[in-house]
């Protein structure tokens, strides 16, 4: 189904939309039922919360809580229901009507399904996903599905609404581009900042230049979700940069 002008008017002006109930309860069970199994299996390749260092992380591997699994990396690789997810012809349609063009997967980036564990799934800075990515453009998408409820007591979403359109300067942000939370400049910027609670099915699609962050998960279950990134056709990555890295699928309009 095509997005109507005032979603499409909304995604440009916030940075992001929230399309409810978007994926059946069965297509999400299945996907669910897979990345349990794999989670359990131990499926590489992984990523683990103490890679990543964040505040609060295990200090490495084999502290106590090292063998956490943040993402399950390679999503697109891992089964039918999540490849069928990722080139889903109605979401296809989509993103080409933002882009305004053919539509790219890039396997590069995301492609993972986020696990965030309650005791050690570690919260998120405020951040932009372009900051560590190199394409010519600042415009690709990411497209995040709910397996489950995604509330504030287990980690959901957070975004800065039209921070994307956004110029800072250097000392607003830290040595891993996080916004500083110290800054004086960065308050009213936070102060703006939205919850985004999600049920199962729903997913949400932002830029990839919109402020984002996630806190820690402080319920008794796993949050399981399915993140893949998209970029317009005349927008290729950067070559010889981690970008350019790893395959990509083109998927029409």
């Amino acid at each position: 189904m095509a997005l109507t002008a005032s979603q499409l008017e909304t995604f440009r002006n916030d940075g992001y939309l929230i399309l409810p109930r978007y994926v059946a309860q069965a297509d999400c069970e299945a996907i669910l039922a897979d990345a349990r199994a794999q989670l359990a299996a131990a499926t590489p390749p992984l990523e683990f919360e103490a890679d990543v260092g964040y505040e609060g992380a295990p200090q490495s591997r084999e502290a106590e809580g090292g063998q956490t699994v943040r993402r399950l990396l390679k999503a697109y690789d891992r089964g039918d229901a999540l490849r069928r997810w990722a080139t889903r012809p109605d979401l296809v349609e989509s993103l080409a009507q933002i882009f305004g063009e053919d539509v790219v997967l890039t396997l590069a980036h995301h492609n993972c399904v986020m696990t965030k564990h309650p005791h050690f799934g570690t919260a998120t800075g405020w951040h932009r996903d372009i900051r560590y990515w190199s394409f010519p453009q600042n415009s690709l998408i990411s497209v995040w599905l709910a397996l489950g409820p995604e509330t504030r007591d287990n980690g959901a979403l957070r975004f800065i609404p039209g921070s994307h359109r956004e110029q800072l300067k250097s000392h607003q942000l830290d040595s891993l581009d996080f916004l500083r939370p110290d800054e004086p400049d960065n308050q009213p910027l936070v102060a703006r900042g939205q919850q985004v609670e999600l049920a199962q099915g729903d997913v949400v699609l932002f830029h990839s230049g919109l402020f984002h962050a996630a806190g820690r998960n402080e319920g008794d279950t796993t949050k399981f979700s399915v993140v893949f990134a998209y970029r317009g056709e005349s927008n290729p990555p950067t070559p010889g940069t981690r970008s350019a890295s790893a395959g990509e699928v083109a998927l029409g309009h």
